[in-house]
């Protein structure tokens, strides 16, 4: 019994000694990656944002900005900033429950709980309509808004999105964190020094097969999400989100607002083949982008694309989007970074897919139709 009790102590030791380092950890992140925005009270949600005004007047609407699955707002702050400050008002948000903004409401679990808390964050910002662009798990909170809240949606971007039921499972961390008791004590543990060591490894396989941005876990704030509520709230919304999606993805048909979807045929995260050609077939009002040997961050690689698909729904300019894509390709076409093999089976990315019982061909290049 003795052997027992003394195995029982060390665990709880070991348990002990974890929690104090994850504790010193967060403090220490926080103080790396401190809140560079403001923050205000919609839908009983604490949100952390930024709203950034254009140096003169623009007839460009203003452009939310939605991050993935264990982002903040400086995921697409970074990168669209500079391009756009000039141009437009710029609405960066870190998600209910992400970065420095609080979970808010139960709602704020699901992408409509998250899309009504952005819809009244615009209200209480004067903002009557907007493009919203969403990366990742942004996408399905994008569909959302525009579904749920059209009379505020002047366009959608989707960028490499979630949006349709996908085969397989998740991650098994995500559903594990998100029981209440076990996960909330592998959260406040293991989690964040086993996350440590996956923080390079991870930025890989996002950006596979391309080129990372330069220091762009450091400039990101990658760390943040291992804080243990980022990190329980950031596998809540991924564990709740196939069921969500299978329940209101059928209804996407019903969005008519202007749309541009922007994909790669080589994101290892989530499936272009199921995605992103599930939203051109349920969209009434969509345009695709199919852009050869590009990753999961098309936010980041091919920025001067959204920026003309912003001008394009604004009616700023009529760009031709698919001879961008074009020219994207080209430069991407050598792009071989990363351990890609080791992030998917590479046989999930090409030849077909099956949407329900709809065989889908995909198309070897963006200007092939869909």
């Amino acid at each position: 019994m003795n052997l027992v009790y003394g195995f029982v102590l060390l665990i709880f030791a070991c348990l002990v000694v974890l929690a104090a380092f994850t504790r010193f950890q967060v403090w220490l992140i926080e103080r790396q990656h401190p809140p560079i925005g403001s923050f205000l009270t919609a839908n009983n949600t604490k949100l952390h944002y930024l709203d950034i005004e254009p140096e003169a007047p623009t007839s460009i609407p203003p452009i939310v900005f939605l991050h993935g699955a264990s982002g903040n707002l400086n995921d697409q702050h970074m990168i669209f900033e500079p391009l756009l400050r000039r141009r437009a008002r710029l609405i960066f948000i870190d998600r209910p429950g992400h970065g420095y903004s609080s979970r808010g409401p139960k709602s704020n679990a699901y992408p409509d709980g998250q899309a009504a808390t952005i819809a009244a964050l615009l209200d209480e910002l004067g903002i009557e309509k907007a493009i919203i662009v969403g990366h990742s798990f942004g996408g399905a909170i994008t569909a959302t808004f525009a579904l749920n809240h059209p009379d505020k949606t002047a366009g959608t971007i989707f960028l490499s999105p979630v949006s349709h039921p996908w085969p397989g499972g998740i991650n098994w961390y995500y559903d594990f964190t998100a029981i209440p008791v076990v996960g909330r004590l592998f959260s406040e543990t293991l989690a964040l020094p086993a996350g440590l060591a996956r923080i390079e490894g991870g930025t890989a396989c996002v950006f596979a097969p391309n080129m990372p941005t330069e220091n762009y876990s450091s400039r990101m704030g990658a760390k943040l999400v291992l804080r243990p509520s980022h990190f329980r709230n950031n596998a809540i919304d991924v564990a709740n989100l196939y069921d969500y999606i299978v329940e209101t993805s059928p209804r996407y048909d019903k969005i008519k607002t202007p749309g541009i979807i922007i994909t790669g045929n080589k994101d290892t995260i989530v499936l272009a083949s199921i995605h992103s050609i599930g939203l051109r077939r349920d969209l009434d009002n969509a345009e695709l982008v199919w852009i050869e040997n590009l990753g999961h961050k098309s936010d980041h690689v091919v920025p001067e694309i959204v920026v003309a698909a912003v001008e394009n729904l604004s009616g700023k300019a009529a760009h031709d989007l698919q001879e961008l894509g074009r020219a994207a390709h080209n430069r991407l076409s050598e792009d071989a970074h990363g351990p890609i093999e080791k992030c998917i089976d590479p046989e999930g990315v090409i030849a077909k897919e099956i949407l329900g019982n709809q065989a889908v061909q995909i198309p070897e290049s963006p200007s092939e139709p869909i």
